[in-house]
């Protein structure tokens, strides 16, 4: 992957509440751009991925989540999940290892059921509160998709370690920082609520400016709905 690369993409994570958002409106309200993109998966490395990508010189922007920060995005994906009417489980996730999701990701691609996998990722993250660095819910998915089971083990496949660091590799050369990252062109689009302009981007269309953020859609909503109201 490079900056010439041509073909639109995004950059999501398995255990991010607001690539959830933004997979949930993709796939509901844009499904036509959702199977034209590159997907490709993002995640905080690990001590072996931090070195390979050392190795290549590279050093990812990820910083430590502070307490604040964390229970400010429970506070604001419960609020976004809540506006869109959509029902959240949130996971405690007791020894994060994100590797051994994105990488069975990986493998499940491979077996051409990779984006099978990543909603059935979401359900078990997002639905059913499971917590997606245990083995076990890997193989729970792998089971309802049809996949071998070994994919809970894909952590520990060299190969699609390092075909993992090239997808943080490439992230890190399209100067993406945080999740959902999208891209189209030279252009960078961050976050949830920036889903429509990049689809307008994709489409080839203008974008209306309006933010994909449920609470400015209620927002505007209510506008519209008073101007109807008002006697001309």
């Amino acid at each position: 992957m490079s900056r010439r690369d041509k073909q639109p993409r995004w950059y999501f994570s398995l255990r991010s509440p607001y690539s959830w958002f933004a997979y949930r409106d993709l796939s509901e309200r844009y499904p036509d751009v959702l199977d034209t993109i590159r997907w490709i998966p993002y995640w905080e490395p690990d001590a072996a991925s931090e070195k390979l990508l050392a190795d290549e010189g590279i050093t990812l922007p990820v910083v430590p989540m502070s307490r604040a920060k964390n229970f400010y995005i429970l506070r604001d994906a419960r609020r976004w999940a809540h506006a869109r009417g959509w029902q959240v489980t949130w996971p405690v996730d007791r020894a994060p290892h994100w590797e051994v999701s994105h990488l069975a990701y990986l493998a499940a691609e491979e077996a051409g059921r990779g984006r099978e996998f990543v909603a059935a990722a979401y359900r078990a993250r997002w639905n059913r509160g499971l917590d997606l660095a245990d083995r076990a819910t890997i193989t729970l998915i792998a089971g309802e998709l049809g996949l071998d089971p070994g994919i809970a083990d894909a952590v520990d496949d060299e190969r699609l370690r390092a075909k993992g660091v090239a997808c943080l590799a490439a992230a890190y050369q399209d100067d993406a920082f945080g999740v959902p990252y999208f891209v189209h062109g030279r252009e960078g689009f961050w976050g949830a609520e920036r889903v429509s302009a990049f689809v307008a981007a994709v489409r080839g269309t203008a974008w209306d400016g309006v933010s994909d953020a449920p609470f400015a859609t209620a927002r505007a909503a209510a506008a519209d709905d008073r101007l109807e109201r008002t006697p001309s």
